[in-house]
């Protein structure tokens, strides 16, 4: 175990134990986190970094272990209990309440009161203010957050952190669902918290973004502490995957075999509008092809995957699968199409978290395994066994709750509710949010595979890298408008940030 004991920690964990039934999700985690600096926290999914962030901002209780804020040990009974500590947690899956407005989500469970009354203006005015600290000083406080995107989901869960005055921050993976702009506009929140003596821990799996923002790092594996206190900016990447996953990782995209002359067209999609949201959409892809979609948050290409999933109403356009015309504006029917939706929020929108394993995977072919209009729950978990098996899907008992895989886990689940489908045109929405390493290279590979066996991909990722190292062909679209298409192998990284800030035509 690494340690420099250079510093005074203002919060400290110390043997941290957690067990549930069943599992021993820590085991003795130690963990400290000075003033004004980024302590990161690196781990493979499931390495326990969410029960550790959970007892910390009171959501879970831990089994055995010490927890000492300022030298004093203190007791996070629940979260409201961690607020008023001063720690607040901006979690992964966002914590905002649709039906409430912004102003309403920021000061939740404190809010402004006179009299017995809400102070509404008050309310907006300090709301106001705390968005232009975050940089978004347009989002008006009054707005329904459903009606924000996932990065202005996340804008109003920071402001909510910032009206406790908080003293330690947690950030689970904040820059999961920004674009490079929203990144950087992060990065300047967190150095001026930081220099005012606020402590962030801040998990990512963006190694890139622990050199650039972190100071420190603390490795879990297995629910341990396997390294403490490393240099942030030194620590070479190699040694880091190593500590993480046990064996050395390189951080490569399978090969690409290339895309047969004679493939036939499986997706066609041409005019394909939504409105203003984005408009004349066309591309093809041919079977065991896999074309990427690559542009800034909020430039339409969730929208263009989930128009022609038939979960929105194109307002233009046609969507075509092995030559016939898909009803628009239907899942059913494009389901029945063989098509098939991997969602960018896989716990919102694509899986049953309180259902088991087995039922989130056969979910869109009930049918088949119906008799008599009665369900053979059987076959359906013998079907659902195959794919867990085949995709070394962990822990593989599929019997539990979708809600405790962790996230590389719920998207392989996610895929296997597709390959028992058997579709022939398969839809990756950020596939690899939220995964580390090892995990993502395994979603890399089982995309090409299942390419490789004839099916046509389509996959949109916030990570450039991602989409020239995983597409055979790459579309880049800005505002709404596809300004670019070419084979992966024609185009760099430069040239496509080039084009989706220009907003215009190669």
């Amino acid at each position: 175990m690494v340690s420099d004991g250079g510093h005074t920690p203002l919060l400290a964990m110390r043997s941290i134990v957690k067990v549930f039934p069943g599992a021993r999700a820590l085991d003795g985690v130690d963990l400290d986190v000075a003033p004004g600096e980024v302590h990161c926290l690196l781990g493979q999914n499931g390495a326990g970094k969410s029960t550790l962030i959970k007892i910390l901002s009171g959501a879970h209780q831990p089994t055995e272990g010490e927890i000492t804020l300022d030298g004093e040990v203190v007791t996070i009974p629940h979260p409201v209990a961690g607020l008023r500590l001063g720690i607040a947690t901006i979690y992964q899956e966002l914590d905002v309440v649709d039906g409430l407005t912004v102003a309403e989500n920021v000061w939740l469970g404190h809010e402004l009161d006179g009299a017995g009354f809400t102070r509404r203006r008050e309310a907006a005015r300090r709301t106001r203010e705390l968005l232009a600290r975050l940089g978004h000083p347009d989002l008006p406080p009054h707005r329904e957050v459903s009606h924000l995107s996932a990065a202005g989901k996340q804008v109003v869960s920071m402001a909510r952190a910032l009206s406790h005055d908080a003293r330690v921050i947690v950030m689970d993976e904040p820059s999961a669902v920004l674009d490079s702009e929203g990144v950087e506009n992060l990065f300047r929140i967190v150095r001026e918290l930081t220099a005012q003596g606020v402590a962030v821990v801040y998990i990512s799996h963006r190694l890139e973004e622990i050199r650039r923002i972190g100071d420190r790092i603390t490795v879990l594996k297995d629910g341990r502490t396997v390294a403490r206190n490393l240099p942030a900016a030194t620590t070479p990447t190699r040694e880091l995957i190593r500590l993480m996953t046990g064996r050395s990782v390189e951080y490569a995209f399978p090969a690409r075999p290339g895309v047969r002359d004679d493939a036939p067209v499986v997706l066609d999609v041409e005019g394909l509008s939504l409105g203003r949201t984005f408009e004349d959409v066309s591309m093809q892809a041919r079977a065991g092809e896999i074309v990427g979609l690559a542009g800034l948050v909020g430039s339409g290409r969730s929208e263009i995957l989930e128009t022609v999933y038939g979960a929105r109403r194109a307002t233009a356009g046609t969507v075509t699968v092995g030559g016939r015309r898909v009803r628009p504006g239907g899942v059913d029917a494009a389901v029945a199409a063989g098509i098939g939706l991997c969602p960018e929020e896989r716990k919102s929108q694509g899986l049953l978290l309180g259902e088991p394993v087995y039922r989130n995977i056969t979910l869109s072919t009930f049918g088949r395994f119906a008799r008599a209009g009665v369900l053979d729950e059987r076959a359906e978990r013998r079907a659902a066994r195959e794919q867990v098996d085949a995709l070394d899907l962990r822990p593989p008992q599929i019997g539990r709750e979708a809600r405790t895989l962790s996230g590389g886990n719920q998207q392989k689940a996610l895929l296997a509710r597709w390959l028992v489908h058997g579709c022939t045109v398969l839809l990756l929405d950020e596939p690899t949010r939220g995964v580390d390493v090892g995990a993502r290279a395994e979603i890399y590979a089982l995309v090409r595979r299942l390419a490789d066996a004839g099916t046509a991909v389509v996959v949109v990722s916030s990570e450039i890298p991602e989409v020239l190292g995983l597409a055979d062909r790459v579309l880049v679209v800005a505002d709404g408008r596809v300004v670019h298409a070419s084979e992966a192998t024609d185009i760099d990284e430069h040239r496509v940030l080039d084009l989706v800030m220009e907003g215009s035509a190669a």
